[in-house]
């Protein structure tokens, strides 16, 4: 095993001078399926295509985008693993001082919207050489877009990076198709039939799969007079009911002077045996060798030791941009080929008998929901787990069981974590209790994260997670088996503040639950508008786009800041900014509530 080239002399030593493509990346280089440039440079080159790695370019010239000479099919753009304004700003709009994906965790080493920029400089270096956008940023932003940096709908990303294809989703297969037409001298302006990609185009075809969402046009003049944002919401509501790879249609933008953004529907996921000859390609599974001298790649920490065992999510979290993504139908990897890369993971010589995680998106998904799903698709206006757990959902944690047993028992294997979350309703629905009664013996170590995100019940409704009632089951429920167990374990709650709906007295209300119950978040996450998300669209139009019922949303950084502040009512910093906010609220008659000091278990709940 060898890394993919990053020089022109390492391409010569592999016995080619020109490359296929060039794969352009925002992170620094890490060989590890955790990496999606790693993936797809590692699909390429299965299927035989010669790929050089430019990762984080100087951007500031042109010169590093010819370091390879031209290539011969094409470029291939991402941001990296986050969307790049994410990545270099808080949700406060402060610059970030750390880049847990660049050598050494320097910040600064990618563009602000670095799909633009690439593709301008690898554009200004070969005029007629393809450009394919893909990875989490092009995903989100292949069509018009609420932007939280610039406060403002921008247009499809496609059209401001001037590529000339977008990849969205997950893109193995895709990227193969788009690589094989290249290869057959089809112009990359030509190829407009390839399911998971958006192309542009001034002659679509309208026919009975295809929906024309509202124009560009109208979106604007929407956004510039006070009316009420129904045409997003229009929009956003049928790109959301279009994502799944049975029943999804194609959907076209319109934009002035004749232009459109075609969406092609999306591609089925990959196959059991698929996803387990993608976690079988050569990684090294390590950052490139050349950032030694700075200490490496940080993100690898976390990842190296750790498992993928399954991609997509039905948990249908309004935040979360993974349905957009890896859509909401899940696939998993067979358990001998868990067993496989964990027998690989041992041999490694930093090693220490902790393999970090084994999952996905949610742990304790590995099968679509339903066996509808193999051949309807998705719901278009259900939910599998909201506001109840589906009565078609199939609930079943024996194989996950069995290959988390099968894996802590490997010799040299210490402990098996689970650090991708599990949805705990999920977890309540199985009638066999196994799962959580072993997760709670062996899987964790002294501490489970579990994410209700906020326990006001309107709040809750929007952001589509169970309610209240079922989080205090779940906390009983560990809490007696971990009795049983004669273990003494807590449970950390992500929560998020400011989320759509949430006013100030539903931060109050989450507050006092909190100090209450005894729970003292360490995280707490303002929420973030990124795009893509349900929640962002609520962001941006101030109501529920299904319904277009108002929605009350905290815009102002202050409200933000004390809405967050109650959440760490226990901090002394945060003393005036709780009084404020209950002073706002007119709920100063709570004040001694929020003065008492904390526990000292802050930071985690004994249960």
């Amino acid at each position: 095993m060898s890394f993919l080239p990053i020089t022109l002399q390492e391409c010569i030593e592999r016995g080619f001078e020109q490359p296929d493509f060039v794969l352009i990346t925002g992170d620094g280089y890490v060989d590890h399926p955790s990496f999606g440039i790693a993936i797809i440079g590692r699909i390429l080159e299965s299927h035989g295509y010669k790929v050089a790695v430019l990762a984080q370019p100087d951007w500031k010239s042109v010169d590093d985008f010819k370091r390879f000479g031209r290539p011969r099919l094409g470029f291939l753009l991402t941001s990296g693993n986050v969307d790049s304004m994410v990545n270099n700003y808080s949700v406060f709009k402060h610059r970030r001082k750390k880049d847990e994906y660049s050598p050494g965790g320097v910040a600064g080493n990618r563009p602000d919207r670095a799909l633009i920029v690439y593709s301008n400089r690898a554009r200004e270096a070969y005029k007629d050489v393809p450009i394919i956008l893909g990875g989490l940023e092009a995903s989100l932003r292949r069509l018009t877009h609420y932007d939280y940096w610039e406060d403002k709908l921008r247009r499809s990303i496609l059209l401001d990076a001037k590529a000339d294809l977008l990849v969205y989703g997950m893109g193995e297969r895709t990227v193969v198709e788009i690589a094989e037409a290249l290869d057959a001298g089809i112009d990359a302006k030509d190829i407009g039939w390839i399911k998971g990609t958006c192309y542009k185009t001034n002659e679509p075809d309208f026919d009975e799969d295809t929906i024309v969402l509202p124009d560009y046009d109208s979106l604007i003049l929407e956004e510039n007079t006070p009316v009420k944002k129904s045409s997003y919401c229009r929009s956003f509501v049928t790109q959301y009911q279009n994502n799944d790879f049975i029943n999804g249609k194609r959907l076209i933008e319109a934009y002035p002077n004749n232009f459109f953004v075609v969406q092609n529907p999306p591609q089925a996921p990959l196959e059991r045996e698929e996803l387990d000859d993608v976690y079988h390609l050569p990684y090294e599974g390590n950052y490139h060798p050349i950032y030694e001298k700075d200490g490496g790649v940080p993100a690898i920490r976390e990842v190296k030791f750790s498992i993928v065992s399954s991609r997509g999510c039905f948990g249908g979290c309004s935040f979360c941009a993974l349905t957009y993504h890896q859509g909401r139908e899940v696939r998993s990897r067979s358990k001998t080929s868990i067993v496989k890369e964990a027998t690989e993971l041992v041999k490694d010589k930093d090693f220490k008998g902790y393999i970090h995680d084994v999952g996905g998106p949610t742990a304790n998904f590995r099968e679509p929901a339903c066996e509808k799903q193999l051949t309807l698709g998705v719901c278009k206006t259900k939910d599998c787990l909201y506001p109840d757990v589906c009565s078609q959902m199939k609930v079943d944690h024996t194989e996950y069981l069995d290959i988390l047993r099968t894996l802590r028992n490997m010799d040299t294997v210490k402990k098996v974590f689970i650090r991708s979350g599990i949805r705990y309703d999920y977890v309540l629905a199985d009638t066999n209790e196994e799962f959580l009664y072993e997760l709670c013996k062996y899987h964790i170590s002294g501490t489970l994260k579990v994410a209700p995100e906020h326990i006001s019940s309107n709040v809750l409704r929007l952001m589509k997670k169970p309610g209240k009632d079922v989080f205090i089951e779940f906390t009983k429920k560990y809490k007696a088996i971990n009795e049983k167990l004669g273990l003494k374990q807590y449970l950390i709650p992500y929560l998020i503040s400011s989320h759509p709906g949430s006013t100030l007295k539903d931060g109050i209300e989450l507050a006092l639950f909190l100090k209450k119950s005894g729970f003292i978040p360490d995280q707490v996450q303002d929420f973030y508008p990124t795009p893509g998300t349900l929640s962002t669209c609520m962001y941006y139009a101030e109501m529920d786009p299904f319904t277009e019922e108002p929605i009350y949303v905290a815009k102002t950084m202050e409200e933000k800041k004390l809405q967050r502040a109650l959440l760490h009512f226990n901090k002394p910093e945060n003393k005036e900014m709780v009084q404020k906010a209950l002073k706002i609220a007119k709920r100063e008659d709570l004040k001694n509530e929020f003065t008492t000091r904390a526990s000292k278990n802050s930071g985690r709940k004994q249960n």
